[in-house]
């Protein structure tokens, strides 16, 4: 193998190869590709069900069946289990986002076991989300949505996970959390880690992702990259009517 394509190898986080997704019989990714490199910032566009959530879904095999190839890391994937996978340094927060309502801030961020040596301390999450400091002992019940959105991201750098699937974050956010988010993963791509994700809010995408994958009835059908953008406005006003 060449130097270069060693290179390229190297920071090859996730390619996915002809992605097939179901659910039961509902045929509902038809032969998704893409490639995500190490500290991109990647989003995956598109109207509701155009297959977004569903990718991410499937990289984590949490669909009914999958076929094609998903390579993470190096390791194809198709035939592991969720819970390997996250062990391949993935953290998957999806829209519904997932805290134990029951268990005070803390508690949830000392739950999830690592999956990697490296995941950040409780004082580095409560420096990246000051938020969460001040509420450390606040059960989940109590936090507004901005905080819990938070809290599950920063339950997933907790574990060490550096391929981050997003679904969905800024849905029904104020303004200033949206601001914060973006900092946040500003911060996260420059310590080098890969985000994949799901965002209907393109204004909060676009100045932070690198590229953009557009997808219509669950198929990819254009990769924009983040200069682009400005000669691309006709496509992208008829896919999101942004």
């Amino acid at each position: 193998m060449s130097t270069a394509m060693k290179v390229k190898s190297n920071r090859e986080k996730l390619r996915i190869s002809d992605l097939h997704a179901f659910y039961g019989e509902s045929h509902i990714l038809h032969g998704i590709d893409m490639v995500v490199n190490q500290g991109e910032l990647v989003t995956l566009l598109g109207r509701n069900g155009s297959g977004r959530s569903t990718t991410l879904k499937a990289i984590m095999n949490m669909v009914g069946k999958r076929t094609g190839s998903i390579m993470i890391n190096g390791h194809e994937t198709l035939d592991m289990p969720a819970h390997k996978i996250a062990h391949l340094g993935i953290g998957f927060c999806p829209e519904e986002r997932g805290i134990f309502a029951s268990l005070n801030v803390e508690e949830n961020l000392l739950l999830p076991p690592k999956v990697r040596s490296d995941g950040m301390s409780l004082e580095e999450i409560y420096d990246t989300f000051p938020n969460l400091a001040e509420r450390r002992k606040s059960q989940g019940t109590r936090l507004s949505g901005g905080e819990q959105q938070m809290l599950a991201m920063a339950r997933i750098l907790r574990t060490g996970a550096n391929i981050l699937l997003l679904d969905e974050i800024t849905e029904g956010l104020a303004p200033v959390i949206v601001q914060k988010l973006a900092e946040v993963l500003t911060k996260l791509k420059e310590r080098g880690l890969t985000v994949i994700l799901v965002e209907q809010n393109f204004h909060f995408a676009a100045p932070i992702a690198d590229r953009h994958y557009l997808m219509e009835h669950g198929h990819m059908v254009e990769e924009i990259k983040a200069h682009e953008l400005g000669t691309k406005t006709d496509l992208l006003n008829t896919y999101l009517g942004v």
